[in-house]
């Protein structure tokens, strides 16, 4: 990512995960507007499981592709209508939260609008959860505001285009929160993939924070992807949480300049462009060391 100036200007630049590449032109019919973008990009996107329908093996695949150009390439291979016509749910990405954000983001970032992801969990995808989620984030001028493309306008009586606060939370909001004992021990369980899986509680809350920061500083990463200072495993006592601490510090301000976030991957542990692998993907994938672009 290459910034364009400094404040929230710097994220009107691609990343090397949200650039188009050969497939920018066709992002000329997407409209410039954070709602439509939103709706559009719906079009294009089935989730793996909250779309309801079944996918063979090789379609699950599609859950790896990192970058934009490739996702944008599988959408077109099965149908090369313009971006801005909606295809069968069928007949679309199979992807999750985070392709549907990355895709918005590059569609804003191609009309000059400063736009990222945010990394966190939301209360509004299911009673008695905070599901992982990742929403779009985008500047209107005034202030960043967060917005769901992967749902409709309005969800469970919530403004999904202008997120109210309570609704999402971001990684580092919630750990900073069970770090000060306003999440207790048995909340944190809450916070997770789902209530029913081993992927929640404090140690996939922390991991999150990292996935939060990546995501800021122009990583978009998979959601199943693990490196340097992430954990596999429950946390214990004799865990230094020093500076997973200092990350969550730090992304809690909503205009921290991006310079900074890249500056805090070169810290030892927090760049996922050295040494990741993916944990587990529903593609299938188990323990895969990958190559991120950046």
């Amino acid at each position: 990512m290459s910034a364009l100036g400094t404040g929230p200007a710097a994220w009107a630049a691609h990343s090397p995960i949200t650039d188009p590449g050969r497939h920018a032109p066709l992002l000329d019919a997407v409209p410039a507007d954070p709602s439509e973008v939103c709706r559009v990009v719906a079009g294009h996107v089935s989730h793996y499981v909250a779309s309801g329908l079944s996918f063979s093996r090789e379609r699950r695949a599609e859950l790896d592709l990192r970058g934009v150009e490739d996702m944008l390439g599988a959408i077109l291979e099965r149908d090369p209508a313009p971006l801005d016509v909606p295809r069968a749910p069928e007949q679309r990405l199979v992807g999750c939260c985070r392709d549907l954000t990355v895709l918005a983001v590059a569609a804003l970032r191609h009309h000059g609008v400063p736009a990222r992801s945010r990394v966190g969990f939301a209360g509004y995808l299911g009673e008695g959860f905070w599901y992982d989620h990742v929403v779009l984030e985008h500047f209107d001028g005034v202030r960043w505001v967060r917005a769901d493309p992967q749902l409709p306008p309005v969800h469970a009586g919530l403004d999904m285009r202008d997120l109210d606060p309570g609704a999402f939370r971001t990684a580092a909001q919630v750990w900073l929160d069970h770090r000060a004992g306003r999440i207790d021990e048995e909340q944190i369980l809450d916070f997770g993939a789902g209530p029913e899986l081993p992927f929640a509680g404090a140690y996939y809350v922390r991991n999150y924070v990292l996935l939060e920061l990546a995501h800021l500083a122009g990583v978009e990463t998979l959601l199943w992807d693990t490196w340097g200072a992430m954990l596999t495993r429950p946390l214990r006592r004799s865990d230094d949480h020093g500076l997973v601490d200092r990350v969550a510090e730090v992304l809690l301000d909503p205009d921290v300049p991006l310079d900074v976030l890249r500056e805090l991957l070169t810290e030892p542990g927090l760049d996922p462009r050295r040494g990741a692998r993916i944990l587990v993907s529903p593609s299938g994938v188990v323990g895969q060391e990958v190559q991120i672009p950046g």
